[in-house]
């Protein structure tokens, strides 16, 4: 594959990669301090360059409203003053978090007297492939930085500009700090030419990382050559058991899918125990069709849906599988919490699923039982989020199993290396 791809253009991504790798070596040696002040100048230079970045937003939004993008991908891709505020109050708290470079993981002395210890390093050269939000420029470089690591960028084309002004921003307040400005570098042309040199970076980039839809995600998994963690699409479940508070459900589903839809942890299918399905669902989805939210579900649940008021659709196997990313849920009337956990088990992605109940052993076995990287008892969908879990930003939600799990934040960011100590110790 990859001698098909323009030298010119491999050239072009060894020599970015090169330049991170250079930058990596320095900031590998930052200490906290010197991290945290770069972190707070790259937060001071986006508040003053906000009017510059939203304007550069705006004609990204402008192009994506002519291409036809979806109402949900216009809002994951907008920035306004508030939007450019709060990534950069999220690199202060980033600031404001330990460092992980250095923590011992653990450690001991042996019967030999050899002293060994394992201990968190940055991966060195971090690549993330993304779509449309631009925050996650901010966020990334954010992260990258704090863990000692040097990030390459290649964002949407439908964020093109915010991702350049947003960048230039931050590689200025790199340069003030007196650190390399190679430590954040944007890949912004080539095309996909671009991208498949980026996966095949290997040697030269650490670790990939890719977050978007599941075309993207799946691309990247089949052909990078660069060790990938793969972060996931989200069809996240609310289920309502028979045992559940309904004003506590009635809540939770509603924000679950409508608090902002074109996100990963956004409920896309709602999961109702018949025995409080007479009750529950006529109010629940007189408040989703309230919210503009079309509902897409079984025969059963038709007549309820009519009464309702809600938008209706009778549902496919497609359906129950699909991320919305819009104000679209699917839902099913089940006879058991066996059935609910067959059916998160059938269509889960393995992001987050939720059970409202206030029945503990029915709790307990939907967090034994449902395989995904958050399990929510009682808890809104939208809390499986790097910010809302204390770790100040995430750089993506991994729905692997190895390595990393779950929000992706400073931690997840580094590897170990093992130290060991004596004093002329040999085998025998």
């Amino acid at each position: 594959m990859a001698d098909s791809i323009d030298p010119e253009i491999t050239a072009h991504v060894a020599a970015l990669a090169a330049a991170a790798r250079r930058a990596s070596r320095r900031l590998a040696q930052l200490p906290r301090s010197g991290k945290d002040a770069a972190l707070r100048a790259m937060a001071d230079g986006l508040d003053s360059a906000s009017q510059e970045i939203i304007a550069a937003n705006d004609k990204d939004i402008a192009r994506g409203r002519a291409q036809g993008l979806a109402q949900g991908l216009l809002d994951r891709l907008r920035l306004d003053h508030d939007r450019v505020g709060a990534v950069a109050e999220a690199l202060r708290d980033l600031a404001g978090l330990p460092d992980p470079v250095g923590e011992i993981v653990r450690g001991s002395t042996l019967a030999n007297g050899l002293q060994i210890r394992q201990v968190r390093v940055p991966m060195g050269v971090v690549a993330m492939i993304y779509e449309a939000r631009p925050n996650v420029t901010v966020d990334a470089a954010g992260l990258a930085l704090k863990s000692g690591n040097a990030v390459v960028l290649r964002g949407g084309s439908a964020a093109s500009e915010s991702n350049r002004a947003l960048v230039a921003v931050l590689r200025g307040a790199l340069e003030s700090q007196g650190l390399p400005v190679g430590a954040i570098s944007l890949l912004d042309e080539g095309g996909r030419d671009a991208v498949r040199a980026l996966m095949t970076a290997r040697g030269l980039v650490d670790v990939l990382i890719p977050r978007g839809g599941a075309d993207l995600i799946g691309t990247v998994v089949r052909e990078s050559t660069v060790p990938v963690i793969e972060t996931g699409v989200g069809n996240c479940h609310v289920y309502v058991d028979a045992a559940a508070d309904l004003d506590k459900a009635l809540a939770i589903v509603v924000n679950s899918k409508t608090h902002r839809v074109g996100v990963c942890n956004a409920a896309e299918s709602l999961l109702v125990h018949r025995s409080i399905a007479s009750t529950f669902l006529p109010t629940v989805l007189a408040a989703l069709g309230s919210a503009g939210v079309t509902v897409h579900g079984d025969a059963e649940m038709e007549l309820l849906a009519k009464e309702s008021g809600a938008a209706y659709t009778l549902a496919t196997d497609e359906d129950f599988a699909r991320e919305y990313l819009s104000l679209d849920i699917s839902a099913r009337i089940v006879d058991s919490l066996d059935e609910a956990l067959a059916h998160v088990q059938r269509y889960s992605t393995g992001h987050t699923e939720a059970i409202v109940t206030e029945d503990r052993g029915a709790a307990r076995r939907w967090t034994a039982e449902v395989d995904a990287a958050a399990v929510m008892v009682n808890a809104s969908t939208r809390f499986t989020d790097g910010g809302e879990f204390g770790f100040g930003a995430e750089i993506g939600i991994s729905t692997q199993k190895l390595h990393a799990r779950g929000p992706m934040g400073l931690a997840e960011l580094t590897t170990t290396k093992w130290i060991v100590e004596g004093d002329g110790q040999v085998r025998h």
